[in-house]
């Protein structure tokens, strides 16, 4: 960036940043710009600087209040759905974990800008990521504790990880498409998630060197209740699962 536009020059109040001959202080040293003619291109990447600053600013605040309004969707989707799931309201931590978790960090570069949509959304080899409303209930209906350790198979995206590390100890995630193990765990790691731990594999199978665990979600349907995750529970533990034909109706 050699040259900003005047307008944004005033927009960050650069006033005396600009000129030939004139000192310009950075960092506490003063430089004399030597430039003749033309913006001084010390002056103008440093405005730059603090306009990349200023926009990165901006685009957290409207994430933040993007993912307000996905909580209040949430919480009027539940409210109008409690005769079918038994839940007028969601757990207070489980909301504050779908405030915390940037579900932005979870998709891809070009679908960035729905991400706080209350919809599924690709994300990459014919997968998609459950709209926030399931992820809200499904992880409520799991009711765990903070010292829980989690079983989760379909890691997807790694968002529904994401969102039950908030609330547990460990999250254990499996997830069968390579691609979209290794992209997870790369959001995830950069996220700064260190109590989820992925793997590639059969979810169906488990993952018995961790077992039990005291919670088990799995995010896709499935036609029945897989056995081996059953056994992989601790007794009186909760499994979350959609069962039926993903074409058609299903029951969690």
């Amino acid at each position: 960036c050699s040259e900003l536009p005047p307008a944004a020059l005033q927009r960050l109040r650069c006033e005396g940043h600009t000129g030939n001959g004139m000192p310009f202080f950075f960092g506490g040293k003063k430089v004399q710009q030597r430039m003749r003619g033309g913006p001084d291109v010390l002056s103008s990447v440093f405005a730059c600087w603090l306009l990349g600053v200023s926009m990165a600013a901006e685009a957290a605040d409207t994430m933040d209040g993007l993912r307000e309004r996905m909580v209040a969707t949430i919480e009027q989707l539940v409210r109008e759905t409690q005769r079918e799931t038994g839940r007028a309201t969601l757990a207070p931590q489980v909301i504050a974990a779908l405030r915390k978790v940037e579900r932005q960090r979870f998709v891809t570069e070009y679908a960035a800008a729905q991400a706080y949509d209350d919809s599924p959304l690709t994300i990459g080899n014919g997968q998609t990521i459950s709209q926030p409303f399931i992820v809200a209930l499904m992880t409520d209906m799991l009711e765990v504790k903070p010292g829980d350790q989690v079983l989760e198979v379909g890691t997807g995206s790694g968002y529904q990880a994401a969102v039950l590390a908030e609330l547990v100890r460990a999250v254990y995630s499996i997830e069968i498409i390579e691609p979209l193990a290794r992209a997870a765990a790369r959001a995830l790691t950069a996220a700064g998630y260190r109590n989820v731990h992925t793997r590639i594999g059969d979810g169906y199978a488990g993952w018995p060197e961790q077992a039990p665990f005291d919670a088990i979600m799995v995010t896709a349907a499935a036609p029945e209740v897989p056995q081996p995750l059953i056994d992989q529970l601790k007794p009186g533990g909760r499994l979350v699962i959609p069962v039926g034909d993903p074409a058609r109706v299903q029951t969690l």
